[in-house]
């Protein structure tokens, strides 16, 4: 199984990315997919998540009304599309999964599996 996340970038404060995590080897319409990232010194933060049919969403504070998450079953893809960064944005973002959830939405050990991060830099 490979989550391949890509999109990332230098832009500046202001702009817009959208992150895009591509699933193989397993399909994964049935879980709940999302976003961590982490930033240089700093623990890995939860970011957003979305349920399998798109109705369920959870955001961390720092994000939202400036993130949002999406999916696309058949592409068996997750999307982070971020407006309005700020440079506290900056950090390497990885997409998650999540086949069984046990409640704590916002801990790394929630997610069984990760993907290989990308980098996202926002110049003030």
């Amino acid at each position: 199984v490979q989550l391949q996340a890509f999109g990332g970038g230098l832009v500046q404060a202001g702009s817009s990315l959208r992150l895009s995590c591509a699933a193989s080897g397993r399909t994964f319409s049935s879980d709940t997919m999302g976003w961590f990232r982490q930033a240089p010194g700093k623990e890995r933060e939860f970011i957003a998540r979305m349920n399998w049919s798109g109705a369920s969403t959870y955001y961390a504070d720092s994000v939202k009304g400036r993130f949002t998450i999406s999916r696309d079953n058949a592409k068996n893809t997750v999307y982070l599309q971020m407006n309005s960064l700020k440079p506290e944005d900056t950090a390497v973002y990885y997409c998650v999964v999540d086949t069984s959830y046990s409640g704590r939405y916002y801990a790394t050990e929630e997610y069984d599996y990760w993907g290989q991060g990308t980098q996202v830099t926002v110049s003030s």
